[in-house]
């Protein structure tokens, strides 16, 4: 049995893929898309925190195994991994992508070339990784693509640091929202990335992605997820993402029956040794402590544990 079609095909139909395009394109003439809301005239080529112009910078893109499992599937996610990031976590695991910049400049149409060779090779979604920052090339290239037969589900692969007003211009577009909450303490927030708004940014994000998409749904045949929230939360050492407070709104704000992975894959990376308590990688003892808070605060639907423990 196939899958629902995906949401952007009704847009498509009904015009407002084409509108919402329109509408995010114009503004990055005063780019406020991002929580930074630096301001800057995008369509001109200048940039602010993301480094980013009128075209996206694309690092790379591929079938990718290493997703959930909803995601992956017999033949990988589509994932594109866009360059530069509007959060820049001095510990990010990306740091030459995120921080450096590395990648390629592409135009829109290019892009969605990108996706429409991704689903021939049989992904079963496209998978956009850090996309915060592109939301119009992303709606350009989608609008392309769909005319040119593109059918697989959108995944938004972000960090959940998002403005609700750029979230609501994909309401009926994404399929699959996968933020992460990262931090709940606004001081870690800052302390790592330079961004105290963060937990009340998130908050907000996740709740307008969840009234969008609502709670995962896959196939029950394949497996695969085709609409709703996953949510990420990276376990950090000494307790810094704040775990028991985030599971505790997911459970309360969101739903119970949110799909989560609690991760285990910290280790430093990039700028995070300039936070001792950054400087070590995390402990299975600490991650089987996030996990139970997890568990304790309500959630039911924990992702399969995939260990990644490595000690300095």
């Amino acid at each position: 049995m196939a899958l629902p079609a995906p949401e952007y095909l009704k847009a498509l139909k009904s015009g407002i893929l084409e509108r919402r395009t329109r509408q995010a394109i114009a503004a990055m003439d005063n780019c406020t898309l991002c929580p930074r809301q630096c301001g800057v005239n995008r369509t001109a080529g200048e940039t602010g925190t993301c480094n980013t112009g009128r075209r996206a910078v694309v690092a790379s893109y591929s079938a990718h195994f290493g997703e959930e499992a909803p995601l992956v599937g017999r033949n990988g996610s589509g994932t594109i991994f866009f360059s530069h990031c509007s959060l820049r976590c001095n510990f990010c695991q990306n740091y030459e992508i995120s921080h450096l910049g590395e990648g390629r400049a592409i135009e829109d149409r290019q892009l969605a070339k990108i996706m429409l060779d991704l689903q021939q090779a049989g992904c079963h979604n496209i998978n956009l990784v850090t996309p915060s920052h592109v939301v119009p090339q992303i709606l350009m290239a989608v609008y392309l693509a769909a005319q040119r037969g593109l059918t697989v589900p959108l995944v938004y692969n972000c960090s959940g640091y998002d403005r609700v007003g750029t979230l609501q211009l994909l309401d009926g577009i994404v399929d699959i929202y996968m933020p992460d909450f990262k931090f709940w303490d606004p001081q870690v927030a800052r302390d790592t990335c330079n961004a105290p708004d963060y937990p009340e940014v998130a908050k907000h994000a996740l709740l307008e992605m969840h009234r969008q998409v609502g709670d995962l749904c896959m196939d029950k045949v394949s497996g695969l997820a085709y609409k709703g929230v996953l949510v990420r939360h990276l376990v950090l050492p000494g307790g810094l993402a704040g775990t028991k407070k985030v599971m505790e709104f997911i459970a309360r704000s969101m739903s119970r029956n949110t799909y989560v992975n609690v991760m285990s894959q910290y280790r430093p990376c990039g700028r995070a040794r300039e936070i001792p308590a950054l400087a070590a990688a995390l402990s299975a003892k600490e991650y089987d402590q996030a996990v139970k808070e997890a568990k304790l605060a309500g959630i039911t639907r924990l992702d399969k544990p995939r260990r990644v423990f490595q000690w300095w």
